[in-house]
């Protein structure tokens, strides 16, 4: 029968109401014991059993006393109050029918938790979580109905910060996780998630490299983290040296990037200085004062000879290639990064090279207003200006970035014979870039970028001149240099993958008078049109282990010497003509596989065919000025060349900051036609191929403060084209000889306390001619070490920047032997350069006082047996110094 008060059918036995009761009793005591949220006072009545006005919390499955269920394999738990009042009347007891006994089993009474966040009302709601990113990172917002939010604890975990909000729920409409990866610059991933057991929302940032800054900032309804990278005490360094944005550590050959920071406090805005910052790359003006020609060498390879069909390394300026290592002497500007691969690159990139490649690529346009400008004026009259400019023309989506530098100074050689100075220097340069990106994916570009150099004289003088800087002459030379550049660049950055289709035209024009103590040497109007083309495909820059790259290139070059004339006392007058042309076309590609984590496996093929044409003529010029040809002329010449040009290597991750790895790839350059033949023997040289073998070490050290890459490489060089003097220092053939370069290679980049930056480089080589006839003079030159490729460089930079303003920075400069001709007669011993720089800087202002050559070492940079025996060589700047200011607005 059922127990009540009078009502029958309504009455609950008493010994189930006992049974219940007991049980009842039980669950709450250890409850109490295993909870510290819920507190209840039990008092026993007298054989009734009642419970005196208390209100217990059970933790219950959605069943009644005889059926448990799983809903989804976890154990569904709800939160209810039972209310028993001995005022109550009996009529208003509670059914046991209504009751929901709770689970008496060992795992439901641990669980600390007696309620749920969703049911309990003194949680607070976060119904949206949301990103709003920020000048220096992202804000997370985390919004409520109503309620503020308060942090109760914080913890950081190596990269990673943690706040948990006690008393919240996520009641967000994905469900109770929120997940972002990379949302900021330096930020790799934010998650908000629920903690049930303990009613906690907790909030997870990781950082990229570093702890991220956070700071709270609570609101009406909810809550604000401003989050923002960590300040950044590491040397990381995003390049696209491999047709992909990647760490410069990652990256498994031998390259130095010089980043935009580093371009403005080393003034870097030639090639001469790029080449200072770079293990075995050298850079010399040919003469002193004005030049007319630049020589260069990389890992031992060298551009004296200007005559052949293609140079060892290639200059990019903006995608765009440069044609003719005669146009190099330019002025750059607005920079944002210099990337300088050495070793031979054929499988990633349009031109093919075997030396290496000069990647120079300026600021790109955004829709950010920015104003920049510096001037500066120095010894000698020196006078420089920069402006760059950049705005939106419509907001996010069309963008206009243009720039300009003007570099001038009079000359420093006194010219005896008139009494002048000579040897002045002029530099403009302009560039425009106008950026539409109509999405996110797809970013269109036009490029534009003009030069005109303006030297006086260029003056040599005799190796062992009393002065260096006094000279002789009647007649005064000069060289005037004009380029102008247009690219256009479609550039497509999908999800399943990438492509990129660059259009450039490149024409530059030549004139110069390069006098002597016994001739003057006059050229006229050389010109040169270039056309190239390239297309890439590739893959998305999300691909991990599989990576690959197609591209195809064509290149069309129309190079027309229209009067080149040289005049000898005792000789005569000479003049020839020349107008030659290539056609070249390339297929490439290579695939990057990672067989598994720390191994990746590449390898690439280009397939390059070639074609040139040269009609040229040879005359003597009589007093009267008629032509006399001394050789029939050259009409309708061809030569063709092809070939298959691999690529493949290795990496290994050791760990995070530690990669080795190993190439062997092969260089190229097809063969091609002299115009400066006197004969057909002497018309057509061969081609050369390069095989080229390197290993190295990329290391990270103390949270990558330190940086030390360490690289060994060996060249063999099969028909190297060497441009081939005869005993009078005249040169008319390219001679085709074997060569081997040896080398090593060290840098070391250390920030060892906030605003100190150091800076080490060590270069070696030995190149040597391995089989060297000298067909002209019949001297044997094998084993003479290559000219133009000093024997060991170094660099060492050593900069200060405080938070105050100062800044400090001081170079370091040095070469080894050098060799300037075959026979190893001309020669510089080792020496060192010391430059320095000193200034203030306020926020958007700095004033710079700098210093070059300090101790106004002397030192020769190009080296002739012309006239003989006395050589004829080209000088290095004395010492300058000057004044800058630079400012933005």
């Amino acid at each position: 029968m059922w127990f009540s008060s009078g009502v029958g059918e309504d009455a609950l036995k008493f010994n189930d109401f006992v049974y219940v009761s007991v049980r009842i009793g039980i669950v709450s005591t250890i409850y109490l014991l295993t909870s510290q949220s819920v507190s209840a006072e039990v008092s026993q009545a007298s054989s009734e059993k009642t419970v005196n006005d208390t209100t217990l919390n059970f933790i219950s499955n959605e069943s009644n006393v005889n059926d448990l269920r799983l809903a989804s394999g976890k154990l569904r738990r709800t939160s209810y109050a039972l209310t028993l009042n001995t005022q109550t009347p009996t009529s208003n007891i509670t059914q046991l029918s209504d009751i929901q006994i709770p689970s008496t089993t060992a795992k439901d009474l641990l669980v600390q938790s007696g309620q749920t966040p969703e049911n309990n009302q003194i949680n607070t709601q976060i119904t949206a979580v949301k990103l709003k990113p920020t000048s220096d990172g992202v804000e997370i917002v985390l919004e409520t109905p109503n309620g503020t939010l308060q942090i109760a604890d914080t913890l950081n975990d190596g990269n990673t910060y943690i706040a948990d909000i006690n008393n919240a729920v996520l009641a967000l409409p994905s469900g109770k996780e929120f997940l972002a990866d990379k949302p900021a610059d330096g930020i790799a991933a934010i998650t908000v998630t629920q903690i049930e057991s303990n009613n906690k929302v907790r909030v997870m940032v990781t950082g990229t490299s570093g702890l991220p800054n956070a700071k709270v900032v609570n609101t009406t309804n909810g809550l604000t983290l401003s989050l923002s990278s960590p300040e950044k005490a590491d040397i990381e360094l995003t390049v696209t040296a491999q047709k992909r944005p990647e760490d410069a550590q990652d990256v498994p050959f031998s390259l130095t990037v010089i980043p935009r920071q580093q371009i403005e406090d080393a003034q870097i805005n030639s090639l001469i200085d790029i080449a200072n910052q770079t293990p075995n790359f050298n850079f010399f003006p040919t003469s002193a004062g004005g030049t007319e020609f630049s020589y260069y060498s990389i890992r031992g390879l060298n551009n004296q000879n200007f005559l052949t069909a293609q140079d060892s390394v290639a200059f990019y300026i903006d995608d765009v290639p440069v044609d003719y290592n005669g146009f190099l002497d330019l002025a750059l500007t607005d920079l944002e990064r210099v990337e300088v691969l050495r070793g031979p690159q054929s499988t990633l990139y349009g031109r093919n090279s075997s030396g290496g490649v000069v990647n120079i690529i300026s600021r790109e346009a955004t829709p950010k207003p920015e104003v920049k400008f510096a001037v500066g004026y120095g010894k000698y009259d020196s006078r420089e200006l920069q402006f760059s400019l950049n705005d939106a023309l419509v907001d996010d989506k069309l963008a206009l970035r243009i720039s300009g530098f003007s570099k001038s100074q009079d000359g420093f050689i006194e010219n005896l014979a008139t009494g002048n100075t000579i040897g002045e220097r002029s530099r403009i340069a302009a560039k425009a870039q106008l950026l539409w990106t109509p999405t996110p994916d797809w970013k269109i570009s036009f490029n534009s970028y003009n030069t005109f150099t303006n030297d006086g004289n260029p003056t040599y003088n005799r190796r062992d001149a009393p002065d260096p800087f006094k000279v002789n002459l009647q007649v005064e030379g000069f060289n005037k240099l004009s380029t102008n550049t247009q690219a256009f660049k479609i550039g497509y950055n999908g999800d399943a993958f990438r492509a990129t289709s660059i259009t450039a035209r490149r024409f530059t024009t030549q004139e110069n008078i390069v006098p002597g103590d016994i001739g003057v040497q006059y050229i006229d109007d050389i010109s040169s049109t270039l056309w190239t083309q390239e297309l890439r495909l590739q893959s998305p820059e999300t691909a991990d282990r599989f990576q690959w790259l197609l591209g195809a290139y064509y290149e069309s070059r129309s190079f027309v010497v229209d009067d080149s004339q040289a005049e000898f006392l005792g000789f005569g007058r000479f003049r020839r003509t020349g107008d030659d042309s290539r056609q070249t076309y390339a297929v490439f590609g290579q695939v990057d596989y990672k067989p598994i984590n720390p191994l990746t496996l590449f390898a690439g093929l280009r397939y390059e065919s070639s074609t040139a044409y040269s009609d040229s003529t040879y005359e003597s010029v009589s007093a009267n000025g008629s032509l006399t040809p001394l050789r029939p002329a050259f009409q309708d010449e061809k030569s063709s060349s092809d070939e298959f040009i691999p690529r493949f290597g290795l990496k290994y991750q050791f760990n995070p900051n530690v990669m080795a790895y190993a190439t062997i790839a092969k260089g190229y350059r097809p063969s091609g036609l002299n115009y400066l033949a006197n004969s057909p023997s002497t018309l057509r040289f061969g081609e050369e191929k390069t095989w080229s073998y390197e290993v190295g070490l990329k290391s990270a050290w103390l949270d990558d403060r330190l940086l030390a890459n360490l690289s060994i490489f060996h060249n063999d060089v099969n028909n190297y084209q060497v441009l081939q003097f005869d005993g009078s220092g005249f040169f008319e053939r390219v001679n085709n000889v074997d060569l081997k370069a040896t080398g090593v290679e060290f840098e070391l980049t250390a920030k060892p306390t906030k605003g100190l930056d150091l800076i080490a480089s060590i270069g070696y080589v030995d190149s040597r001619y391995k089989n060297y006839l000298n067909s002209d003079t019949g001297v044997d030159l094998s084993d003479n070490r290559v000219p133009l490729a000093p024997q060991f460089t170094y660099n060492l930079a050593a900069q200060y920047r405080s938070s105050g303003g100062i800044f400090a920075r001081a170079e370091l400069r040095g070469y080894g032997l050098t060799y300037f001709d075959d026979d190893n007669q001309i020669k510089q011993e080792p020496y060192a350069v010391v430059n320095a720089r000193i200034g203030y800087e306020w926020e958007k202002t700095g004033v710079y006082l700098y210093g070059n050559n300090l101790f106004d070492t002397r030192y020769i940079t190009s080296g002739f047996f012309f006239p003989p025996p006395i050589p004829t060589v080209g000088f290095g700047d004395p010492f300058t110094f000057g004044v800058q200011l630079r400012t933005s607005l």
